[in-house]
């Protein structure tokens, strides 16, 4: 087996990645626990709020990447990783608030897990109920739910906070940047499943995770239609890339969603009303 062990302070070989998009309201409360990090890099996916400003004055140790316009997730997490520098590289989605000692326990895993691609811990919601965020993938087991009591290898681990180990992840290198935004986390761990490289998931790490709160900005409705909108495609490129079976699931869900619209209308609730608009609109166009 492979070790690692660390000649000095571990928080020397890890960065930090960070992916904003109109995220302004996240900064200051991550940016507490990231103030005393050497490695951090910020990647900001032209948003349109006052996000970059935020992370200038609450991160001034941070390296900041500014896109010109949105990059998708994937992307603007390889520009960083073809830039970073060190044995490790955490993924940290801005609507994570990790305690002090997330970072020192994070690399005290990779320490005792040096064989491993891929690390996460366990997200947690906003009022503390564990998230399901690792499993195995569906064509192997279906999965029922957090139920890891110690670390333990998956098939699948959700994109919003993973370390990555540089060298072990050289294999299939990083994310497919085909996918703009969501399912690149499942192409990644698919990729890494069937290279046979390790993924675990230490459930004694413990992160809040405020699902869907990274991005606001000035249109929500909007940026539910996108949500939408990327969500079926993203699921449809996934499908045909490992799943051979993109048509059938392109038609089932398209009628699915168009059965569900005149009932959204029945009941009004604009966010759910955008967001199927936009699954319908992405199904329509994929």
């Amino acid at each position: 087996m492979t070790t690692i062990q660390f000649q000095k302070n571990p928080l020397s070989e890890l960065t930090v990645i960070i992916v904003t998009y109109n995220s302004v309201h996240c900064v200051e409360a991550l940016a507490s626990a990231l103030r005393e990090l050497a490695n951090v890099i910020c990647v900001d996916n032209a948003s349109t709020d006052n996000t970059t400003e935020k992370i200038t004055k609450f991160l001034p140790n941070a390296q900041l990447l500014l896109n010109e316009k949105n990059e998708g997730f994937g992307a603007a997490n390889n520009r960083a990783l073809q830039q970073t520098s060190t044995t490790f590289a955490l993924l940290l989605n801005p609507d994570t608030l990790p305690e002090p000692d997330f970072f020192e326990q994070i690399m005290q895993a990779a320490e005792q897990f040096p064989d491993a691609a891929m690390i996460a811990p366990q997200l947690l919601d906003r009022h503390n109920v564990e998230e399901i965020n690792y499993r195995w993938p569906s064509s192997q087991w279906i999965s029922k739910g957090c139920g890891a009591d110690g670390p333990c290898c998956v098939g699948f681990l959700c994109g919003a906070a993973i370390l990555l180990n540089i060298e072990n992840m050289s294999k299939i290198g990083f994310f497919d940047e085909d996918f703009f935004l969501y399912y690149e986390d499942e192409d990644l761990s698919q990729r890494a499943f069937d290279a046979k490289l390790s993924m675990v998931v230490v459930p004694q790490i413990k992160l809040k995770h405020l699902s869907r709160g990274s991005v606001k900005g000035h249109a929500p409705l909007r940026s539910e239609f996108l949500r939408g909108y990327h969500h079926a495609q993203s699921k449809l490129l996934f499908e045909k890339k490992h799943g051979k079976k993109a048509r059938w699931l392109r038609w089932k869900t398209l009628c699915l969603a168009l059965l569900t619209l005149p009932l959204r209308l029945l009941i009004p609730q604009p966010k759910y009303i955008a967001r199927l608009l936009g699954r319908t609109v992405g199904l329509i166009r994929a």
